[in-house]
């Protein structure tokens, strides 16, 4: 009877995370659909299908979901999918679970990327000669330069410094100067170019259009496929330095090769759908939590798989039907990402996490 036992116990173990993996997939597909359903006009499964497989874009609906809902809903899809995956990378590589991308500075070297940028639009009248879609990009391109800045300093310091603690003490003054810089900025810009600064900073994927999916989905599609090819090495990392050095692991090139891979998913996604803070801190919380494992080769394609269907969830929570308003998605990713701090705070006080 125990030996019967036993064996159920172990095969329920081994066909757990399979099961788990099936429902976080189904519940992306519910999750897409329900947040191209949803709105400020309600549109049903039926409306849906025919929009995407047979619909003509002179119907409204039609229109609505293939050029603003289809593209929201992707880019939630891949934004939280590599947010959420960047910030495990970041907490298995410093050792900390309250590690993520906004420590390394990237989310605010994109910040002052756009500030700068908003600003020379405000001083240099003859940019105005472009329309909203070339500024749009003006402000992405921002983004990118400023985010790739901070990468540079951060690898360099990377691969000058052996203590992971002291990269991430560089990101947090990298912070503090950005942060700075743009309060500066901010304090001389006119009512509009601080209007538009503020509402990129407030986080958002509706804004998205198809040419801008175009870069962001290969972009972001890179960085994941090179994230799916780190377990082994991030698994070495887990048991300390000494342990990965023993078995064979070049330390140095894994430690640049993740904070790589960290900052082009970060980086690219902050720059089209502005920071989008927590979720990267909480979502591989809820993995460990929820497959009640460390083992990155489940990990990762769990963090991925969890944290696009929560912002999934967190874009259709900020729907407000009838009335066709959008809260900015940050104000539901902090709901979910502040909660889920405290707990690992207070699990940390009783000596009882680890990753």
């Amino acid at each position: 009877m125990r030996h019967a036992t036993g064996c159920s116990s172990a095969s329920w173990a081994a066909l757990r995370p399979q099961l788990l993996f099936l429902l976080l997939v189904l519940g992306i597909v519910a999750a897409f659909f329900f947040d191209i359903m949803w709105g400020a006009t309600s549109l049903s499964v039926g409306e849906v299908w025919d929009a995407l497989w047979t619909g003509d874009d002179s119907v409204t609906g039609t229109y609505v979901v293939r050029h603003f809902r289809l593209p929201k809903a992707l880019t939630a899809l891949f934004a939280g999918a590599g947010v959420a995956v960047a910030g495990l990378q970041m907490q298995s590589l410093f050792r900390n679970p309250l590690a993520d991308t906004s420590i390394l500075g990237i989310n605010s070297g994109a910040g002052v990327g756009v500030a700068i940028y908003t600003m020379a639009y405000a001083f240099f009248p003859t940019v105005a000669l472009f329309n909203s879609g070339v500024s749009s990009w003006g402000i992405i391109l921002a983004a990118c330069i400023g985010a790739a800045v901070v990468l540079l300093l951060i690898t360099g310091v990377a691969s000058r410094v052996r203590s992971v603690v002291s990269v991430l003490i560089v990101g947090v003054m990298v912070g503090f100067l950005a942060s700075s810089i743009i309060s500066i900025l901010q304090y001389f810009s006119d009512e509009e170019t601080l209007k538009t600064y503020l509402l990129w900073s407030f986080g958002s994927v509706a804004g998205t259009t198809w040419r801008q999916l175009h870069l962001l989905m290969p972009v972001v599609a890179l960085g994941l496929g090179l994230a799916l090819l780190m377990p082994k090495p991030m698994n070495a990392l887990a048991l300390g330095e000494g342990y990965a050095r023993s078995v064979g692991t070049n330390v140095p090139r894994v430690r640049f090769a993740l904070i790589a891979i960290t900052s082009l998913l970060a980086g690219s996604i902050t720059a089209f759908t502005g920071p989008i803070a927590f979720l990267g801190m909480a979502v591989p919380h809820f993995v460990r939590t929820l497959f009640r494992t460390s083992d990155h080769r489940i990990l990762l394609p769990a963090t991925m798989l969890s944290g696009a269907l929560l912002l999934l969830v967190c874009d259709l929570l900020t729907q407000l039907p009838g009335r066709g308003l959008t809260l900015p998605i940050n104000a539901l990713t902090s709901l979910i990402g502040a909660p889920v701090v405290i707990f690992v705070v207070l699990r940390s006080q009783r000596g009882s996490f680890s990753l």
